[in-house]
């Protein structure tokens, strides 16, 4: 083993592929949102030489299951069943119950609970006992997660209560992959690209969780994301080809002016039903502006009929690799408008 043992809370400041010893892991687990750079992540770990029935994609349903459509891209879902399935690698997901509109609609009343995968190929519901509290508000566009509740509720929890709840990762050791790039922002560049997971428990009494988390491509640029995605011959995922440059919500809250104008021209039942919302908080996502402002502001991108009902639709009806037909999408080294 080339890197060394690691207590909670320990880190390394870098680590480079050479030093790499995935032969001592049981598992992969990728948080896949189905981006460029989750995708990266997992053609990176087949380039390495990881067996892909060690890879385990694990996707966050911001919209939950119960119904709810107002914020995710309605293809993500079927995007990454596609490509679980053309590398045959397992796909599994978690949710809180509810989904974000649930959450955001929350008056004196608890988070709802978290469904995880239960072994069987259903899912069970953990959590969802904490104490009374109240939204009524979108989450604010913020670095501060507590305010930018989107993230912290209903993907790094989510995330959390999979893996301390699941017993199988109490057996052998998971190395857990995330996407996020130091050229993203000036606090990822911060990240550390190797350390204990937070829900790492090595030195548990009862029982022992052993689980590190590496950010494999902390250091890549976007054109070695695209190149590698290039190289594999792998279809981006359809909000790219339609000029994102960035792939998370479709009513992203993080969303540029151009981007809420392209949503008002795509979705514009999606897009009146945030702007009902915002009405009816008396608060905006934006701190000085409304969607309907931010998308008068803007200009819609130039609109492909075909990628506008791909990206709409529930399923994925076209190839997932393309090989020698790949194109870079439209969307590629554009507006990231995300997190800083």
């Amino acid at each position: 083993m080339l890197w060394p043992e690691l207590q909670a809370n320990e880190e390394i400041d870098e680590i480079h592929d050479e030093n790499v010893d995935l032969s001592v892991y049981d598992r992969f687990l990728v948080f896949f949102s189905g981006g460029k750079d989750s995708l990266a992540c997992l053609l990176h770990l087949l380039e390495m030489g990881v067996q892909a029935e060690k890879i385990e994609l694990h996707h966050h349903l911001v919209d939950g299951r119960e119904g709810s459509t107002l914020m995710d891209w309605p293809v993500t879902e079927a995007y990454c069943e596609a490509v679980a399935k053309h590398f045959g690698v397992k796909l599994t997901l978690s949710w809180r119950r509810g989904g974000f509109e649930a959450e955001m609609n929350r008056k004196d009343a608890a988070t709802a609970p978290v469904c995880i995968p239960d072994g069987t190929g259903g899912f069970v519901a953990v959590g969802g006992n904490g104490p009374l509290g109240t939204r009524l508000k979108f989450p604010q566009v913020s670095a501060n997660l507590s305010v930018r509740w989107c993230s912290s509720s209903l993907k790094i929890d989510t995330g959390a209560r999979y893996l301390t709840n699941d017993e199988v990762f109490t057996r052998g050791k998971t190395l857990v992959l995330t996407g996020e790039r130091a050229q993203e922002s000036k606090a990822r560049s911060k990240y550390r690209q190797f350390e204990a997971h937070r829900c790492d428990l090595r030195t548990g009494r009862s029982y022992q969780r052993h689980i590190d988390h590496w950010r494999p491509i902390h250091q890549w640029d976007e054109a070695a994301v695209w190149e590698i995605i290039k190289r594999w011959g792998i279809l981006a995922h359809p909000a790219y080809h339609l000029g994102w440059g960035r792939t998370s919500c479709r009513q992203c809250i993080f969303g540029s002016k151009n981007q809420w104008a392209t949503v008002r021209a795509i979705a514009p039942e999606a897009f009146q039903k945030i702007a009902v919302y915002e009405r009816e908080f008396g608060v905006t996502i934006h701190r000085s502006e409304s969607v309907v402002q931010r998308a008068d502001a803007g200009v819609p991108y130039a609109l492909d009929h075909r990628w506008i009902a791909i990206a709409n639709s529930k399923t994925l009806d076209i190839p997932v690799h393309v090989a020698d037909r790949w194109e870079m999408p439209l969307g590629a080294f554009g507006e990231s408008c995300g997190p800083t």
